[in-house]
């Protein structure tokens, strides 16, 4: 399930195919309810344990709607391997990634 608080759209535990439109809508209702430049969206995989080809494409859907509206996207939460994902993929450089502090 994906959940919206302010500026902050909450991913489901598994981004793929069967969740990416409900995610895609939650994105583009949250982008399009933000004034242009209006900080930033943050994207929290803090939940998410596994992501296809399907969820990374909806992330960088999510991205270029964001950035179309001047609003920057940070990843928050992420998992030792979804920080390699989007590092082997080249998308880290699309993204702010939030550092975990609570260690």
């Amino acid at each position: 399930m994906v959940s919206i608080e302010k500026h902050v759209l909450v991913a489901p535990e598994e981004l793929g195919l069967e969740t990416r439109a409900e995610f895609r809508r939650a994105a583009i209702e949250l982008v399009e309810g933000m004034s242009s430049g209006a900080g930033s969206l943050v994207i929290d995989l803090s939940a998410t344990r596994a992501v296809d080809s399907a969820g990374l494409s909806a992330i960088i859907m999510v991205q270029r709607r964001a950035a179309a509206h001047n609003i920057a996207v940070s990843l928050r939460g992420l998992s030792e391997e979804l920080r390699f994902l989007f590092v082997l993929t080249k998308l880290e450089g699309l993204f702010e990634i939030e550092e975990d502090h609570s260690t």
